[in-house]
């Protein structure tokens, strides 16, 4: 997922999203465990897109912060 297109989501889009994204690093983590797991790159891309969410989100609380002050 590229950061312009996570940049355009609503928070309530943003938090289903990571929530949807933790829940498939979970499943990736079980499959590599159970020799399951087809493409261990996957895993790698999942934790880089959460971590894209969750950056955009501390954005925007920071904005939010910098607006009431």
């Amino acid at each position: 997922m590229k950061i312009e297109k996570v940049r355009e989501l609503t928070e309530a889009e943003l938090e289903n999203e990571l929530k949807k994204m933790k829940n498939e690093l979970f499943n990736l983590r079980f499959q590599h465990v159970t020799g399951q797991l087809e493409n261990p790159i996957r895993i790698k891309d999942v934790k880089h897109d959460i971590a894209r969410i969750k950056t955009v989100i501390r954005e925007n609380e920071i904005a939010r912060e910098a607006a009431i002050s």
